[in-house]
């Protein structure tokens, strides 16, 4: 189990990303704009640079909603591979079966 500090700082971060995507993505399309005269363009950049840092959508963590671990993350099931075998070895992921040979 991830320490509740590391998970709770990470969903602290999917809120920001939240709040601040659209203003985040406003001054991104102002950035990009070549029409747009330089002086404008850079006021922008330093709006974007204002904001918060972890409102940034890179800046969060693939974590596993069972364990919290955020190494060996399977995003279509959005757990680690450890608490998928768990799970398995307990008959509770459908269509999943321990192989042997």
């Amino acid at each position: 189990m991830a320490k509740t500090s590391s998970v709770e700082k990470n969903e602290k971060r999917r809120k920001l990303v939240d709040r601040y995507a659209a203003k985040r993505a406003a001054l991104k399309a102002i950035i990009m704009d070549q029409d747009k005269p330089i002086e404008e363009r850079f006021r922008a950049q330093l709006k974007l640079a204002a904001l918060p840092r972890n409102s940034a959508k890179n800046r969060i963590r693939n974590r596993c909603e069972v364990t919290g671990r955020p190494r060996a993350y399977y995003r279509k099931l959005k757990m680690s591979r450890v608490a998928l075998r768990e799970l398995g070895n307990n008959g509770l992921v459908p269509g999943l079966v321990k192989s042997s040979w």
